[in-house]
């Protein structure tokens, strides 16, 4: 389990999915990290993939093996031991356990009923007896390996079944979902759905008072091989679209176009291009030819934006010319050329997957948690034996071991003591 939780310690600091010179950069051979690690060891060892390469599934496949011997040879013999009735005819014996007590004048009997009020489960045999509680407290160890090897077992499959993929797709525009996904193991296997077609009807996007970006959706419609309709779903962060055993994610935006008029003519679109600025900030640029575009010395309108807000106009010198808001047909002239914004188009980036190892993973935690949580229960067990008019009592539990002292004195404290009747002697009267 340790190595296992180091190799995923490993596979969250080393990038995975990168191209090959992504890692011969980042760890190259001159400048080795550790004194060692170079991108050789990325590659002779699977670190690249980490979740699916033989190191990483091979310690899974050692970890399962593990526990299931455990499971077989441990925790299964405990349990049958456990749930056998055990009476014991020694007092010998029952002394020697964790807890024992003699109660001098009391009957097997009336101990037995204590215990049952209790809820403990009582067995007698002739002068002895033996009662237990909690015996799914001996099961829930073995439910906590079936829940690991459940764990184990989806993310194996999600590591080696799944397909991923990512696209940016601008308003307006379709494409294939077997075309946007890859494989990320030898057991994905690519289905019917794949042949699906998803068109991107709208992308718009919320925002705060601030002018900040707070959400963006994007309506989508998946269409059959036959051009059907099939499914519409306008979906956001945190709210994808599930179909066919797919799931698509809203995870990013840009802007791809904007539309514009240009002396009453048009519309034309204008491709817009992402511009590197410091920060996380976005910023989007196009260019309006002005004159003639034959000429090596082109001149035109610079647009910038950051968002489908608003857009920033600069005239052929670079100097500002205006703001002007998209649809609001509002015209602005620059150096004689009258322009109208028309609209920001915008473009959904998208994220996709499938995962078939999720259900299993989500049912393995799920029996995780309940059979840990059993697993606190205390599984104890009770002997007792009648000697005479005395009662031998011991016992034991696997858990909570101080709190069962005081409840075993609390219980025998309320077995009732037996009163042997006094006898009176009558004196004889003379017959005469």
């Amino acid at each position: 389990m340790f190595t296992v939780a180091a190799l995923m310690a490993l596979g969250t600091v080393i990038e995975q999915g990168e191209t090959p010179d992504f890692y011969f950069q980042k760890y190259p051979e001159e400048n080795p990290v550790l004194g060692f690690f170079t991108w050789r060891w990325i590659f002779a060892l699977g670190f690249d993939h980490m979740y699916s390469s033989p190191v990483f599934l091979g310690t899974l496949i050692l970890l399962g093996a593990s526990l299931m011997a455990c499971t077989y040879t441990t925790q299964i013999p405990l349990v049958k031991v456990a749930k056998r009735w055990s009476f014991v005819h020694s007092p010998v014996s029952i002394r020697k356990q964790e807890y024992s007590d003699t109660l001098p004048r009391a009957s097997i009997q009336d101990l037995g009923i204590i215990l049952m009020g209790a809820g403990y489960e009582v067995f007698l045999k002739g002068p002895s007896l033996y009662a237990f509680k909690g015996l799914a407290g001996r099961f829930a160890p073995i439910g906590v390996h079936l829940a690991l090897l459940l764990i184990m077992v989806g993310g194996t499959v999600s590591a080696t079944g799944s397909f991923r993929g990512s696209v940016n797709v601008p308003q307006g525009l379709n494409f294939v979902i077997g075309d946007v996904l890859e494989p990320s193991g030898f057991l994905s296997t690519p289905s019917e759905t794949f042949n699906t077609e998803v068109h991107v009807n709208r992308f718009y996007m919320d925002y705060y008072d601030s002018g900040e970006v707070s959400q963006f959706h994007s309506d989508l419609s998946l269409f059959d091989i036959n051009g059907k309709e099939i499914m519409r779903k306008t979906i956001s962060v945190n709210d994808p679209l599930r179909y066919g055993g797919i799931t698509i994610y809203q995870t990013d935006w840009s802007l791809s176009a904007l539309q514009v008029m240009r002396d009453e003519a048009g519309p034309y679109n204008l491709a817009m291009a992402p511009l590197k600025v410091n920060g996380d900030k976005k910023l989007y640029g196009t260019f309006l030819p002005v004159g003639d575009t034959d000429s090596t010395n082109l001149k035109g309108i610079s647009m910038l934006a950051r968002d489908t807000q608003s857009v920033v106009l600069y005239d052929q010198e670079g100097k500002f010319a205006g703001v002007r808001r998209p649809n609001s047909n509002l015209p602005i002239d620059i150096d004689g050329v009258k322009i109208i914004i028309l609209e920001a188009i915008g473009s959904t980036g998208l994220d996709l997957k499938t995962d078939p190892g999720v259900p299993v993973v989500y049912a393995g935690f799920g029996f995780l948690m309940l059979t840990t949580c059993i697993s606190f229960l205390s599984h104890t067990q009770i002997w007792a034996l009648q000697d005479g008019t005395t009662v031998v009592v011991g016992g034991k539990t696997n858990r909570a071991k101080a709190d069962f002292s005081d409840d075993m004195d609390f219980m025998l404290d309320q077995v009732p003591e037996i009163v042997e009747p006094s006898s009176s002697t009558r004196p004889e009267s003379a017959s005469g």
